[in-house]
Order: C-alpha cells, then sequence, then structure tokens
C-alpha cells in the first residue's frame, strides 16, 4: 500500500502487528489529515516524523520533503529531504541537516546514517559537543557509533563560535564521548592566528577525568637552574594507579628526571617519587631525592604507615626547588609505625622507628634531632561510672651521634569528675600521677646518672560559666555570649636538672597551651606549678545564620609560687605570665580582621603581635595586609625573632586584566623573604599568567624564578603553573578561568 500525504502533520512509527489496527490505518491515510504509520514488528522504538509533505510505501520506506524533523529516543535529524528505510533503519538526509544525539549537535549537507548502530557519514560537518563546549570542524566525518566520531581535516576548540582565538588543526582527530577521549594526529595549535605548538601526536581529555597522556610543557628561568623546559607525561595505569614521568632540563645543570608513581587498594595506597640528576653540569656530582609514602591495613586491625624521605646532598632542595616551602626543607624524615586499636577502640598501641636527615645550611647550621629507635606508645581511655580514666604510657630509646644516648620510660594514668556538667557552668576535677625513668648510655659527657626517675602528682581543677543576652547593633539584633573560665593546676617541684632533654622544647604560649597541665613540649621536664589561669571569651553572633561576627578574648596565668623547673634560660622569676589578647571580627561582608598580642608585664614589652585585615569583596578582589612578630622564634637558628610586613593582593586592571602581588619583608634582617608579582589576562576561553617570584632559600641566598603560562581551556597548559605559588602567597586567590581539562594529576580517591 502506498500513500501520500500533503500537508502533513506528523508520522509515528512504532511496532504493532494487529490486522486491526492495519486496517484502521488504510482509514487514516487521507489527505490533509494526520498521518499514522506502523513499521516491522521488530522495529522496538517509536519514531515521531514533522514534514511539508510525506510519501512512503508501508513496511517499506518512508520519504519526507519540507522542513523534516525525525525523532527518535537520543536522537533528532531536521533535513530539507529525508529518506528512511523501515526495515534497516538506515536514512539519507540532504538539506541543511542537522543531527542531535549523546549531547552533541552536527550539521552539514548531507548525512547517511543508521538509525539503530548510530553509524554514519556526514561531508563538510560542523560540530558541538555539549558535555565540554568544544566544537570545530571537519572535511568528512564517519560515525562508528553514536558516541565515535572520526573526522579528517578537522579543527577543534572551546572558544565561542565567534571568538575562536585558539584553534587545533589536525590531519585527522577522533572523539570518543564514552571514554572522553580525543587524540589527533598531524596536529598544529595556534593561538591568536599564530602557530606555536606542532606535534606529530597528541590527545587529550574532553572532560576533566584522569587520562593518560603528555601534560603541557613547562618552560621558565631559576637564578639556580638557568632555561629550563619540562614535557611531563601523565600515565593512567589503572582507576586506582597512575605515574608521572616529567624530565626537566636545566640550562645550567642538565636534565633532572622526575618521576612519580601511585597508587591505591583497597588495604593500602601511597606514592613514590624518585627524582635523579645524573650528572649536574655545576657540582660534577650525581644529585637525587628518593621518597616514599606508603599507609598500609594489615590484619587483626593493624595499621602501618612508612615516610621515607632522602637527599644526596644538603643543597638539593635549596638548588633545585622551585616554591619557598619546599626549599627551605632542613629535617627529612625516616619513619615505620604500626598502630592497633584494641578491641571497643578505648585503648590504642603504636610502635615507630623514627631518623631524620638534616640538611645543613653553612651560614646557619642547625642542631640534629634525636632518632627514636624505637618508640612505643600506650594509651587508653575509658568511662568508669561518671569518672573518666585515662593512662599514657610509653618507651624510647634515644640515639644521637654525637650528644648523649639513653633511654626513656613513662607512665601516666589519670583520673577526671566532672561534679558539674550543665549548659551554662561546668566543673572537673582531675588527678594524675606521672611516672619517668631514665637509662643513659654512650656520650654521658655531663656525668648525670646513668639510671634517674622522676615521680610527680599533678592536680587540676577546669571550670567555667557560659552567660548569653541580646543586643542590637545598627537596627540588627545579635547574641552576645560572655564565657569566664578558671584552670587551677599544683604540681611539686623536682629538680631534674640532670635529666637529659631528648625531644622537650619551652611550648608556645598562646590559648590553647595556657589552659594545658605542662609548660614544656615533651616528657623531659615536667614544670613546678602552683597556678590559676584565668581567661574571658566574648562572642558577638548573628542569631539568623549562626555566624560568629565578632570575638575577644584575654588571658593570663597568676601562680602562687616562682617557677623554678626549666631547659637552659630560666622561665620566668615572677608569678605572673605574660597576658594573651586576641581579637577577630567580621566588620561587613568584605572586611575581616585577626590579631593576637602576647605582652609582658614584668618588663613592659611585647613578646609577640601578629595581626591581619582582609578585604575580599568579591571573587577575584582580595587584599590581604599583616604584621608578625615574635620576639624569640624556637623554629629559626639561634632562636632568631621574626619581624615581618606583608601585603598580598589580586585585583582586577582594566578589562580582562588583573594582578597579583605578595611582599614579605622582615624588618630583623632588612629583607625582603618573599616576593611575588604578576599579571594574569583571562579571555572566555584561556588564560595568560605571568609570574615573577623570589624568596629566600637560606640565610645568605635567594632564588628568583619566572612564570609565563598560557593555559587553553579544556585542552592544555604551557609552561611553568603558577597557581600552588599563588594560593600559598595569596590567601583568598580565586582561579577566574573555568578549570582546565588538562590531564593533571588528579586524587585518586576521587
Amino acid at each position: 500500500m502506498r500513500f501520500r500525504l500533503k500537508p502533513v502533520v506528523l508520522l509515528l512509527l512504532f511496532p504493532i502487528s494487529s490486522p486491526l489496527l492495519a486496517e484502521e490505518l488504510s482509514l487514516v491515510l487521507k489527505p490533509t489529515s494526520r498521518l499514522l504509520a506502523l513499521p516491522e514488528p521488530a522495529q522496538a522504538t517509536p519514531i515521531f516524523m514533522y514534514a511539508d509533505q510525506i510519501e512512503g510505501v508501508k513496511d517499506v520506506q518512508i520519504e519526507a520533503t519540507g522542513h523534516v524533523e525525525m525523532r527518535k529516543l537520543g536522537q533528532r535529524v531536521w533535513a530539507d529531504y529525508l529518506l528512511y528505510l523501515q526495515q534497516s533503519q538506515d536514512l539519507h538526509a540532504t538539506g541543511a541537516v542537522r543531527l542531535e544525539q549523546n549531547n552533541s549537535v552536527l550539521r552539514g549537507p548531507e548525512l547517511r546514517m543508521n538509525l539503530d548502530s548510530g553509524a554514519g557519514d556526514m561531508p563538510q560537518p560542523q560540530y558541538e559537543l555539549g558535555d565540554t563546549g568544544g566544537h570545530g570542524k571537519a572535511d568528512s566525518l564517519h560515525m562508528s557509533s553514536r558516541e565515535n566520531y572520526d573526522l579528517k581535516d578537522a579543527t577543534y576548540t572551546t572558544c565561542p563560535i565567534d571568538q575562536e582565538d585558539w584553534m587545533l588543526k589536525a590531519g585527522s582527530l577522533n572523539l570518543d564521548q564514552n571514554t572522553h577521549i580525543g587524540v589527533a594526529e598531524d596536529v598544529t595549535v595556534s593561538w591568536l592566528g599564530v602557530p606555536f605548538l606542532y606535534t606529530p601526536w597528541m590527545d587529550f581529555p574532553l572532560d576533566n577525568q584522569r587520562k593518560s597522556g603528555f601534560l603541557g610543557p613547562t618552560f621558565g628561568a631559576t637564578t639556580k637552574g638557568g632555561s629550563e623546559l619540562s614535557i611531563p607525561y601523565y600515565w593512567n595505569i589503572a582507576p586506582n594507579m597512575d605515574a608521572t614521568l616529567a624530565p626537566r632540563l636545566m640550562q645550567k645543570r642538565g636534565i633532572l628526571f622526575n618521576n612519580e608513581f601511585r597508587y591505591l587498594r583497597p588495604t593500602f595506597g601511597g606514592n613514590i617519587r624518585a627524582n635523579v640528576l645524573p650528572s649536574d653540569a655545576l657540582t660534577n656530582t650525581s644529585r637525587s631525592y628518593i621518597g616514599l609514602q606508603h599507609q598500609h591495613t594489615l590484619p587483626f586491625g593493624i595499621l602501618g604507615a612508612i615516610n621515607y624521605n632522602y637527599a644526596s646532598d644538603n643543597a638539593y632542595f635549596r638548588d633545585m626547588s622551585g616554591s619557598a616551602n619546599t626549599a627551605s626543607q632542613v629535617h627529612l624524615l625516616r619513619d615505620g609505625m604500626l598502630t592497633y586499636a584494641g578491641e571497643g577502640r578505648w585503648w590504642t598501641a603504636q610502635m615507630r622507628v623514627q631518623r631524620f636527615q638534616t640538611l645543613q645550611d653553612p651560614a646557619a647550621p642547625i642542631a640534629t634531632p634525636y632518632h627514636r629507635t624505637p618508640q612505643m606508645t600506650l594509651s587508653a581511655a575509658r568511662p568508669f561510672g561518671d569518672a573518666n580514666f585515662k593512662f599514657s604510657g610509653e618507651f624510647v630509646d634515644f640515639s644521637h651521634p654525637t650528644a648523649v644516648n639513653g633511654q626513656r620510660v613513662v607512665f601516666y594514668p589519670s583520673v577526671s569528675y566532672p561534679l558539674i556538667a550543665t549548659p551554662g557552668f561546668y566543673l572537673t576535677p582531675k588527678l594524675g600521677w606521672h611516672n619517668t625513668y631514665y637509662s643513659l648510655g654512650s656520650n654521658n659527657a655531663a656525668q648525670r646518672p646513668n639510671n634517674q626517675s622522676r615521680s610527680l602528682p599533678i592536680a587540676s581543677l577546669d571550670t567555667g560559666l557560659a552567660f548569653e543576652r541580646e543586643m542590637e547593633i545598627s537596627g540588627h539584633s545579635y547574641l552576645q555570649t560572655l564565657e569566664p573560665r578558671a584552670y587551677f593546676v599544683h604540681i611539686p617541684y623536682q629538680d631534674q636538672s640532670l635529666m637529659p632533654v631528648f625531644d622537650t622544647a619551652q611550648a608556645g604560649f598562646n590559648f590553647g597551651q595556657i589552659f594545658s597541665e605542662n609548660r614544656f613540649v615533651g616528657n623531659d621536664r615536667i614544670g613546678d606549678a602552683s597556678q590559676v589561669t584565668a581567661a574571658l571569651t566574648s562572642r558577638i553572633i548573628d542569631p539568623e545564620t549562626g555566624d560568629e561576627q565578632m570575638r575577644f578574648m584575654l588571658g593570663e596565668r597568676f601562680s602562687a609560687i616562682s617557677p623554678k623547673v626549666n631547659l637552659v634560660v630560666p622561665t620566668g622569676t615572677t608569678n605572673k605570665s605574660d597576658i594573651l589578647l586576641g581579637f577577630s571580627a567580621r566588620a561587613s561582608r568584605d572586611w575581616s580582621f585577626d590579631s593576637l598580642l602576647q605582652y609582658n608585664p614584668n618588663v613592659g614589652r611585647k613578646e609577640l603581635f601578629n595581626s591581619s585585615a582582609r578585604y575580599q569583596p568579591e571573587p577575584g578582589k582580595v587584599l590581604n595586609l599583616s604584621y608578625r612578630y615574635m620576639r624569640s622564634s624556637l623554629n629559626l637558628p639561634n632562636n632568631a625573632a621574626i619581624n615581618h610586613v606583608s601585603v598580598s593582593a589580586q585585583w582586577p586592571l582594566y578589562g580582562r586584566w588583573s594582578s597579583v602581588i605578595r611582599n614579605n619583608y622582615s624588618l630583623q634582617e632588612n629583607r625582603v623573604v618573599e616576593a611575588l608579582a604578576g599579571l594574569e589576562y583571562n579571555q572566555d576561553c584561556w588564560t595568560v599568567r605571568m609570574v615573577a617570584q623570589r624568596f629566600a632559600i637560606s640565610k645568605n641566598q635567594t632564588s628568583t624564578g619566572l612564570f609565563l603560562q598560557l593555559e587553553l581551556n579544556g585542552l592544555v597548559r604551557v609552561g611553568p603553573d603558577p597557581l600552588q605559588a599563588l594560593r600559598q602567597g595569596i590567601p583568598g586567590y580565586t582561579q577566574m578561568n573555568r578549570p582546565s581539562g588538562e590531564a593533571s594529576q588528579p586524587n585518586l580517591y576521587d
């Protein structure tokens, strides 16, 4: 039966084999009416068709002319003319053809394809990938399926159609939307009409998933290495395993082979780094770094971990690193640990072996820390009725090449009992007994007794109140709190001057430490105390959001005795500690402040002062101002002072240009500790970053680096990456362009 309708409103094809309905079909097929056609029973998915005119032979073919639209689940075709063969599901479309499938759009003068398999061909196509924004055109297109396209003499870009600032041109291009990978051959990449990269082969992601392939080349210059070039290769070995191979050519030194391997399994995971410079042209030596981090869940609930680091020489990080944090490393950890949590997890046992490789700066030598070979600890915490029992025990064998060696055993049981515990008031006494035993070995030059012990009771009482009231500021209601707290500690004096100092230091004085029992960090010294710490905290809270708008803190420690236990310098000769004063505020949506003052009333001077302010009205606009003063720092050689002023900012300049800047200046040393300045230009589909950075890597040395990076969104980053330096150096920094689809090193846990 042959039919012809003009005009035809709708053609619906769906599976049915009823003779009755087939007879009804002949009644429907009348001119100017809506057409309903029935294909072979094998056809399982309905097909809708609109056109100015439709002709066809029942169960054989449909021929549509004029404003044709054909729809099938997941597919839509528009054309001026379309011929559809019902048995084979082949179609031939001509005119202004448009095909939508798999969230992508194809346009061209002609299309031949099979609706069932998705295979087909289109000459002179234009394509758009909806998931990524990628688009382009080609001389020809072959579809092996709905998701896999092969294009000849093709282009690709993620730029807007009317502003294609960068373009990839390829002799052949495969776009696989199943694997989300594009593979191109005979490739030229141009930017602003200027070709700048050619490669016979490359692949790139069509989304942000992990994939194997070359990452963008990086090039730049440092004062330590001269001009540099690196072309990393990322190998996605398996969903839980990958590697990065990144040879780094340094003009002054040679080729540094940077290699990283990462792995993740249900019971273990970690990463291995191996960096090797076979022959440094400046030092005429082989230089290397090895790093291993591994975590493992063993049988019977045992957790294991290894952290091993090795550098071939003291100056390795100062010469090879491109960041201030890495260049300043001095103690490389070598640590192995086993941890077991007992039944109910109320007790934990741990054994570890810990050593260090110390990298010395000849201009500012530092002390080598003790090795723990081994250290065994046992800790427990369990309630007994209303009381809480705690126990901590430790055995450590300390070794050192020049200082006294020895073993230390510590037992510290304690019990606390909350007498009062209400939302507005608490009162908790605690009683403990700290026991320490020493057995000293070699290098005992101070003629200390080889066997020593110390046993001290420790009593404390922690109490506090919490008051609240409603208040109004500028017509807005707030909740203000007043939270006084008092902490009493009593520890009798015992002479500890002949005991060694293995791993103990004076604790920093801050709001966390003043509410602790011991004024030392470590078990070699237990400070004598008969004191009370008094503190007052007040907060202003927005009751609608729960956000803290302002906080004020004041604290001081008062002692009934002058402390006698000390390390080297006496800790104090008066009964009053320093005063701590802290203030933070969110003045508005844009402004925030934070400050801390440690003031010594006995000599009338400040010991520490930190103050910072941030203005951030919107992403991409941030200004940070800070000042940091510390009279002596335990983290610096010879307890040197810190007196730094810092300014950092990210701020738009004009149009799409923005600036980044950081300057950290040491008033104590009269020099720049770290400086960074740069420009960013953000276009719709690409970004240029130009950043210069200089930072101190030792007392008398600085390193200067230059970052010049071009990021083509969705394709590649070319040049050294300054983003880590910007995020670390400028708090609140925002990456303004959308994340690149470059095959970077993702988190294996994602």
